[in-house]
């Protein structure tokens, strides 16, 4: 893990609100619903015609949250090649004079590309490249080892147009995309990816069910469009209080063992079982708060 992910409030988050951008009230709301962090929505939340309200009202909104709370919080701008993608970049380097830490850069699709919002957002700043093209898929690698990056995302619906994909329910489809972005992340010493939104914000059984497949798959985290899908999202994260046990024994029990090998409940525990051991307790740390 790269200096900044260690010490970043975002790195370890296991949900990330969006809110739109010209609803500055609910921005303390967001940050207060449990979430482990809330991203500021300046492209798809945002009309055209509100773009140059959205950021004149973020500026004035910042001055009102603490400075955990402004940890906690990013902003997505617009794509590069939009309209609005110069406008939102020129207004990066007052944002974060203000305290505006972290950045998502959505369609992502070249570490140079990265580069630029870094350059803007200034050295203590952090990017969130967002996967949502095939282009973006091709340069994962190029996204994930840029300065100043945090963690990847994955936005999924926009994948699916850009590749002229059709996914069933399950989207078996998705699961090579995931994998590559998670292994991306991996090699370059990243925190865990968030993996994209569930539309449907009624169904919480659901968007339960998306989060398992999230972490069961190598994802930290998930992007939530409704502060009800932050608990299940958390419900999928958190380890039952049996699985919490096993961690605990399974470490309780490498220590005992001086770091070798031994048996627990009957089966084999070595380094690699108690890596996810302790992986396990340290999501069980982070969602107790």
């Amino acid at each position: 893990m790269n200096a900044l992910s260690s010490a970043h409030p975002l790195a370890a988050a296991c949900s990330l609100l969006f809110v739109p951008g010209t609803r500055p009230e609910r921005f303390a709301k967001a940050l207060a619903s449990g979430a482990g962090g809330v991203i500021v929505d300046w492209e798809d939340a945002v009309a055209p015609v509100d773009k140059d309200a959205a950021r004149a009202t973020l500026a004035e909104a910042l001055g009102q949250l603490s400075p955990v709370e402004r940890g906690r919080l990013a902003l997505r701008i617009n794509a590069a090649g939009t309209p609005w993608h110069a406008d939102d970049l020129a207004a990066l380097p007052a944002l974060a004079a203000e305290g505006l830490c972290a950045v998502v850069l959505p369609k992502a699709d070249s570490g140079a590309g990265v580069q630029v919002v870094a350059d803007a957002l200034g050295a203590q700043g952090a990017v969130l490249p967002l996967v949502e093209s095939v282009a973006g898929y091709d340069a994962v690698r190029d996204l994930a080892a840029a300065p100043q990056v945090l963690r990847l995302l994955f936005g999924h619906l926009d994948f699916q147009a850009d590749a002229g994909l059709a996914c069933g329910p399950d989207e078996a489809e998705l699961v090579p995309v995931r994998l590559h972005i998670v292994l991306a992340a991996r090699a370059a010493g990243l925190p865990a990816p968030v993996d994209s939104v569930t539309p449907d914000t009624k169904d919480m059984a659901l968007v339960q069910q998306h989060a398992a497949r999230a972490l069961r798959g190598g994802f930290g985290g998930k992007l939530c469009i409704h502060p009800a899908q932050v608990a299940a999202v958390h419900a999928a994260f958190v380890p039952t209080p049996q699985q919490a046990d096993w961690a605990r024994r399974v470490v309780e029990g490498f220590a005992a063992a001086q770091g070798g090998v031994f048996t627990l409940d009957g089966r084999m525990v070595d380094a690699p079982v108690v890596k996810l051991a302790e992986q396990m307790l340290g999501r069980a740390r982070l969602l107790a708060h």
